[in-house]
C-alpha cells in the first residue's frame, strides 16, 4: 500500500527556501515510495493548493514552515508533523523519521520538531 503525504512549505521571504524544501521533500518521498502533494506558500501566493479531499486521504501531513500558514485549521484532525524550514533543510531525515512514526498513531496526533 502506497502512503500518501501532504505537505506545506513556506519561508519568511517566500522565495528560495520554500521551493528548495519542496524539491528536497519530493526526492525523499520518491525514495520512501510515498505519493506526495506539496503546497507552497511563497512570494507567488499559494501554489498547488491542498484540497479537503487531499487532507482526508492523507496518511500524514508535514508542515515545513517558519511563518504562519494560510488556513492551518484544515490540518487539526490529521496526523501532523511540524518543523521549521531551516531545520528541515539541515536535517531532512529527522522530519521523515517523525512522519514515519506519526503514520502509525491515531488521528489528531501532532508532533512539533525543534
Amino acid at each position: 500500500m502506497t502512503r500518501f503525504l501532504v505537505a506545506v512549505t513556506a519561508c519568511v521571504s517566500g522565495v528560495a527556501h520554500t521551493y528548495m524544501a519542496a524539491e528536497r521533500l519530493e526526492k525523499l518521498c520518491q525514495q520512501e515510495g510515498w505519493e506526495v502533494k506539496i503546497e507552497t506558500q511563497g512570494a507567488l501566493g499559494t501554489e498547488n493548493a491542498i484540497s479537503a479531499e487531499d487532507v482526508a486521504r492523507a496518511d500524514a501531513v508535514l508542515l515545513i514552515t517558519d511563518i504562519e500558514l494560510d488556513n492551518p485549521e484544515r490540518f487539526l484532525a490529521s496526523r501532523c508533523v511540524q518543523t521549521g524550514i531551516y531545520a528541515f533543510l539541515r536535517d531532512p531525515q529527522k522530519a521523515i523519521s517523525a512522519v514515519r512514526k506519526v503514520m502509525s498513531t491515531p488521528q489528531h496526533t501532532h508532533i512539533v520538531l525543534s
